[in-house]
């Protein structure tokens, strides 16, 4: 679902010549609001989503809470929907939406996009 979020926002930005991204992957149960062009080029994944930000009435810390990221690309960021991700990607621990859990799913999300094509910098996924 986040993965189908934010590469279809990158469709929407992308220009025959620069579309881009793999369709599927783990993180992508919702369906993208755009057709995704396949290929395999990269998307600049923290471009994007700054690029997204400068828009945003709200100032979100996307790099670094997973609330904030879902919020940002559109996505319901309650508890519920929160333990549906622990679960899809295997997160072990109580899934109590605590800071442990949360900080985790944001690593998790951020490898994930990286592993589907995605350009993330070292420190968002480690």
């Amino acid at each position: 679902m986040i993965k189908d979020a934010i590469w279809g926002k990158a469709a929407a930005q992308a220009t025959p010549a620069t579309a881009s991204a793999p369709v599927s992957g783990p993180v992508s149960a919702a369906p993208s609001a755009a057709p995704i062009p396949t290929g395999l080029l990269k998307v600049d994944v923290t471009a994007l989503l700054d690029e997204i930000q400068s828009h945003h009435d709200q100032q979100l810390n996307w790099r670094t809470s997973i609330v904030d990221l879902m919020k940002l690309i559109g996505l319901d960021s309650s508890l519920t929907n929160r333990k549906e991700l622990a679960e899809e990607l295997g997160y072990l621990g109580e899934r109590d939406g605590s800071a442990e859990m949360n900080m985790w799913l944001h690593k998790r999300v951020m490898r994930k996009l990286a592993e589907n094509g995605g350009t993330i910098p070292e420190e968002l996924t480690h």
